[in-house]
């Protein structure tokens, strides 16, 4: 069975509109309810799709995920979906959003960290709308703080290429095993994909950069890193970000995670240990899961 696709290309994005008779950006409400299809939201049953235009004409999906036996607050919004899954593929900028329901302030918040962000064109697609016409993110979230409020203007934000200049510890570097079992293997893959996914972190407010990566049933790896709001709330932990990975790459169950490895710093204000230790004992309890730890150069 052919695996749901996240990413459509910009050669047959053109190909697709072309055939519809429409503009890319008034093709991307037509397919809302592709996205929406794949939600994984066990807990409230509402379905979200958002899809986004990048400057590279590529169009990426966006779907919400909840976790059942966690809290509210560690499910995904769709937006938040879409814009790791541009970050995910290198994506530099979202000049258009189709979305299914009005982006909650939650979503309108996280959305800031994008350069530019009040110039993002939004269209609500839902059964009551009547219009094609997309507005700027600006009059969804008119008296907006983010982080041109905080950080200096040189700050890269969001979708803006960083490394954040981490290695792994003296005692992280080396080749010993991670796990027991049949995962030993895949370690120090799994470990450097950890840490690379730490070096794209956008975590300019607390200086506090993570990583995730998992691990399937199949040996396939997928990272994922922590991206920071300037509200704080609204911030993606590593591992939910890994989860889209997982997702957006085709991953099934989450029951087919079998090994996870977290890069951050040791003795930090902001840790991800906990929060990413519950979240993977909950929705795989089989997995093995390992924090890393990093250190910033010199």
């Amino acid at each position: 069975m052919d695996r749901p696709r996240f990413v459509i290309e910009a050669p047959e994005a053109e190909s697709m509109a072309k055939q519809s008779s429409l503009t890319i950006p008034l093709l991307l409400p037509s397919l809302v309810k592709s996205a929406q299809s794949l939600a994984r939201p066990p807990i409230s049953k509402y379905h979200v799709g958002a899809v986004g235009l990048g400057s590279s004409g590529r169009v990426f999906f966006g779907v919400n995920l909840e976790f059942p036996g966690l809290p509210l607050h560690q499910s995904v919004h769709a937006e938040q979906f879409l814009v790791t899954n541009l970050a995910l593929n290198g994506e530099s900028h979202l000049n258009y959003l189709a979305v299914s329901a009005a982006p909650c302030g939650h979503c309108r918040q996280f959305l800031q960290e994008v350069r530019s962000a009040a110039e993002i064109k939004i269209l609500v697609s839902d059964s009551d709308s009547k219009s094609n016409d997309y507005v700027p993110l600006s009059q969804f979230l008119p008296y907006r703080f983010g982080p041109y409020d905080l950080l200096n203007k040189d700050v890269p934000l969001l979708l803006e290429s960083r490394s954040n200049g981490l290695s792994l510890s003296n005692e992280s570097a080396g080749t010993d095993k991670l796990y027991n079992g049949t995962h030993g293997e895949n370690s120090e893959e799994l470990k450097r994909a950890a840490l690379d996914a730490a070096n794209m972190s956008h975590a300019p407010y607390s200086k506090c950069p993570s990583g995730v990566a998992l691990m399937d049933d199949n040996g396939r790896i997928y990272n994922g890193s922590y991206m920071e709001s300037a509200a704080y709330n609204p911030s993606m932990g590593p591992v939910q970000a890994s989860l889209v990975s997982y997702i957006a790459g085709g991953g099934g169950g989450y029951e087919r995670i079998v090994a996870a490895v977290l890069v951050e710093k040791d003795g930090v204000e902001v840790k991800q240990e906990q929060a990413a230790r519950l979240l993977l004992q909950t929705i795989s309890p089989e997995c093995e899961f390992r924090v890393v730890h990093c250190i910033a150069a010199v």
